[in-house]
């Protein structure tokens, strides 16, 4: 990996991290509404509202807050949640921040799997019953956005057989006897949602995985491989598989940075307590700190993600380095 090469993109993503800490600051300062006005009080009186601005910060001119925001936000400090009584920022998003990862961190392996799995065998076995028969449910999930798949697990699975919970990641009110009972009634309820992820992301990588397979099968190596005399299977593996992988790198990196995004319908249709709930409660609230600190997350873990995968993809193929 040439040093050029490597100190190059780092240098990108660190331009394209602080434009990201800017339009951060400016794109909430821009929604219409005002936290003071969120609390929905009928009673509450010009002063206390005035109050409210003067705590929060949020009666000083757009420049000082500006600096403040930009200094605290360098030394990891998001400030205090508007909606959550003043609550530490960072501490609001680690509780939450977990059943996302354990969710879409799940769902990303089982789709990198099955996907890459499917599209290979699809692509080797161009215009065979597999071939058509995934191709044609990877084109449909592809095109079928989270929450319409979400819905649709849901009414059939939960509300039509009644198998699985509607909402949450566990029973309210449930009294658990051992921590087994506990993990299985968390496995119930992470079944559906789970459902809904994996199987959105299957079809983006079996779809990008056939492709390549399609277009590597016709390499000179793969026919060089094949005159030798190797089994179909060796072939694959070993030739044809690896080089049709670059492409993929790139949607792995990229959907690895969108995990939050995707959380966000997700999560509220299945009630599931992770930062895609936090982010639409802090939405109806304008919790400024709140989703400041979010969306950073979500931008500077996009950036990181494709930072990633530039670097695998020019350790695969040197040709992108130069």
């Amino acid at each position: 990996m040439g040093s050029r090469y490597l100190l190059r993109r780092i240098l990108q993503a660190m331009l394209t991290i602080a434009g990201i800490v800017v339009l951060n600051f400016v794109l909430f300062r821009a929604m219409p509404g005002s936290p003071e006005r969120m609390s929905h009080n009928p009673n509450q009186s010009a002063a206390a509202r005035a109050d409210l601005r003067a705590r929060w910060g949020l009666d000083e001119p757009l420049p000082q807050q500006f600096v403040r925001y930009l200094s605290t936000t360098v030394q990891g400090d998001f400030g205090q949640s508007y909606k959550y009584k003043g609550q530490d920022v960072t501490e609001v998003i680690a509780n939450r921040v977990w059943p996302t990862l354990i969710l879409f961190g799940l769902g990303e392996l089982i789709a990198i799997a099955v996907g890459l799995v499917l599209g290979a065998y699809s692509g080797w076995r161009r215009g065979g019953v597999v071939d058509y028969a995934g191709n044609g449910a990877s084109l449909i999930l592809y095109s079928m956005p989270y929450f319409l798949l979400g819905m649709i697990l849901l009414v059939v699975f939960a509300t039509a057989l009644g198998w699985f919970p509607t909402a949450g990641m566990f029973t309210l009110g449930e009294t658990y006897s051992s921590f087994a009972d506990q993990l299985l009634d968390f496995g119930h309820h992470l079944v559906l949602p789970l459902a809904a992820v994996s199987l959105g992301l299957i079809g983006q990588y079996s779809i990008l995985m056939r492709s390549s397979v399609i277009e590597t099968r016709s390499e000179d190596y793969v026919t060089t491989a094949t005159a030798k005399g190797l089994s179909e299977s060796r072939v694959l593996r070993g030739h044809a598989v690896p080089n049709a992988l670059l492409p993929t790198v790139s949607l792995i990196g990229i959907n690895l940075g969108f995990i939050i995004a995707g959380a966000i319908t997700v999560e509220v249709v299945f009630s599931w307590p992770g930062l895609g709930t936090l982010t639409q409660e802090a939405l109806e609230a304008r919790d400024y700190p709140v989703l400041q600190a979010i969306f950073l997350i979500l931008a500077v873990t996009v950036v990181v993600a494709n930072l990633v995968a530039d670097i695998v993809y020019g350790r695969l193929d040197p040709r992108v380095r130069t």
